[in-house]
């Protein structure tokens, strides 16, 4: 399971790491889709700091340190982080849905790997929780 979540993590950096270069984009961004898809519109706006620290930055550093519990196997403790890291990412499609009206394609990638790694960490602890409890 660690590669598995590892693979994610990995999958999360490059996302992230895409949606921080549209962040700093001056030109036209190629994943101007259309009126609901346009990533250089959800990275320049004012939702894509905190702090002034691009929200693709905080990505980044989530995802890295999932990747390092995962090879740790510190299941227990990377579903809290990716709980939050779900939780923020969930905050921030809100946003995109009902604020902006915009969608970011990398930003709906990065939501699906959360997801994924939440849901395989949910099970994961499960499993090893009843695996204690019979032993």
């Amino acid at each position: 399971m660690k590669w598995v979540l590892l693979a994610l993590a990995i999958l999360g950096i490059a996302t992230s790491s895409l949606a921080l270069r549209e962040h700093y984009r001056t030109d036209v961004s190629p994943c101007d889709i259309n009126e609901r898809w346009d990533c250089g519109i959800v990275n320049h706006s004012p939702y894509a700091l905190i702090r002034g620290i691009p929200v693709a930055v905080i990505g980044i550093a989530g995802y890295l340190v999932l990747g390092t519990l995962s090879l740790r196997r510190a299941y227990s403790l990377m579903l809290a982080g990716a709980l939050a890291g779900l939780a923020f990412s969930l905050y921030l499609a809100r946003i995109e849905e009902h604020v902006l009206g915009v969608w970011c394609i990398y930003c709906a990638i990065s939501l699906g790997t959360i997801s994924s790694i939440t849901l395989l960490l949910i099970a994961t602890v499960l499993v090893q929780t009843l695996r204690k409890r019979a032993a």
